[in-house]
């Protein structure tokens, strides 16, 4: 049972009248009617453990200054001012308004004993914007109401089932989707086939999610707090595609192509620009288009003693994110200082080189982003150089597989009546030909 009820709450909606109840398919358990009741959109709670808001959470959280933003009270003031606020600032809410307006609530939410929010979050959020604004018709919420004793787990599934693997009215950001992932695979023993099954996916695709997310927990870790997850939602691409290249990697490929990945996306750098610097010394071709530059000198300057005085300053501290970003004692890319120190500065902020000139630190990301861009062009042409150096003795291996199977399969053609000897004459003379033209 959960032991986070609120006792006058639940007496409350106990003592609500049920009209009638409704067949939830997602309810885990065998009794899958839900008594219907309407409910005050004021007087619901909005669930502050939603998974649709985790990474605006997060945000939130530091902008405060308040770990407990969301933990300390969940159903006080403070804590459901915050979510409504989220909710209220998510895409699509205006639309989602409107259509409430014009069409009413078409489905019931669902809530808890005492009346938090599992599903119908954002409807609830949007009825209860359009009473504060005067749509008096926006006064109640339609809600399935759960039993006293459902469990934390129970919400959990019924909410991946809801939320997730039906595609429920707003889609998840895939940071949020992602994150509901890593917290059902602890939650049931890191069992990947129980995940997938929740989410109605295949094991690959959430493992994916998970992996992607971990690159991104790394480089969130990393900028100590000046970067949220949110500001990477548009992202996906770019962490899909280096924690795919990484897995089986070496350590220190894997290392040097990270680091460049995570200065490409926060300058802004193409992902498919950044595909060609997925090599193993793609962090040194990176610093060396940097360090041609006088300007980015004296910056891989000013990052490299920045980082060299904060690690001294916290030797554990830095050791410890050091090694969860490029795995302990491998050696770390020449791009580890500067990708700390860009890490860890906003766009709009300036620093001080060290012969007293003032760079915005958003000038000093363009910079960045160019060099990444030509060493991403450099990667390009060498690429295509050598996959020209190679076509031809690729292509002649191709074609003595296919004559050793041409061996292979001959004599028992020839036994066939219908076999043209003449027509393998012809191509025997056409392969002879080419020889010739390759000799």
């Amino acid at each position: 049972m959960l032991d986070t009820l609120d006792p006058d709450r639940s007496a409350f909606l106990a003592a609500r009248t049920k009209s009638n109840t409704v067949r939830v398919p997602a309810w885990p358990r065998s009794e899958k009617n839900l008594p219907e009741v309407e409910l005050e959109a004021t007087w619901v709670r909005f669930s502050v453990s939603n998974h649709r808001t985790r990474a605006e959470q997060e945000r939130e959280k530091r902008l405060a200054g308040r770990a407990d933003l969301f933990t300390a009270d969940p159903l006080g003031p403070v804590a459901q001012d915050a979510q409504y606020k989220i909710l209220c600032s998510q895409p699509g809410f205006d639309e989602l308004k409107t259509d409430l307006q014009e069409r009413g609530q078409q489905e019931p939410a669902i809530v808890t004993a005492d009346g938090i929010l599992i599903n119908g979050n954002r409807r609830t959020a949007g009825l209860r914007s359009l009473y504060e604004a005067g749509v008096l018709s926006a006064r109640y919420v339609t809600c399935l109401v759960l039993p006293a004793d459902a469990l934390p787990d129970e919400l959990v599934d019924l909410e991946a089932e809801l939320q997730v693997a039906n595609s429920l009215k707003q889609e998840y950001s895939w940071v949020n989707e992602a994150i509901l992932i890593e917290e059902l695979y602890e939650r049931v023993g890191k069992n990947w086939a129980h995940v997938a099954n929740r989410m109605h996916r295949t094991v690959t695709d959430v493992r994916g999610m998970y992996d992607k997310l971990q690159q991104l927990h790394q480089l969130v870790e990393l900028s100590g707090g000046t970067r949220f997850h949110l500001d990477f939602v548009d992202n996906e691409s770019v962490f899909d595609e280096l924690s795919k290249h990484i897995k089986n990697k070496p350590q220190k490929e894997a290392d040097s192509v990270r680091a460049v990945y995570f200065l490409g996306v926060l300058t802004g750098t193409p992902y498919r620009q950044l595909r060609h610097l997925r090599r193993a010394d793609a962090a040194q071709l990176v610093h060396q288009e940097l360090a041609d530059e006088t300007t980015m000198r004296s910056i891989l300057d000013l990052a490299e003693a920045t980082t060299s005085e904060a690690e001294t300053a916290t030797p554990d501290t830095a050791d410890d994110l050091l090694d969860d970003l490029v795995g302990g004692s491998e050696p770390i890319s020449p791009l580890h200082s500067l990708l700390a120190f860009v890490a860890q500065k906003r766009p709009e902020a300036n620093i001080t080189l060290d012969d007293g000139e003032r760079v915005q630190v958003q000038d000093m990301l363009t910079s960045i982003g160019s060099s990444i861009a030509s060493a991403a062009d450099e990667a390009k042409e060498e690429g295509r150089d050598q996959s020209e150096l190679q076509a031809p003795l690729v292509r002649a291996k191709k074609a003595i597989e296919e004559l050793n199977r041409v061996v292979a399969t001959l004599p028992k053609a020839r036994r066939n009546k219908e076999w043209d000897e003449a027509e393998f004459a012809k191509l025997i003379a056409e392969i002879s030909v080419a020889l010739d033209k390759i000799r």
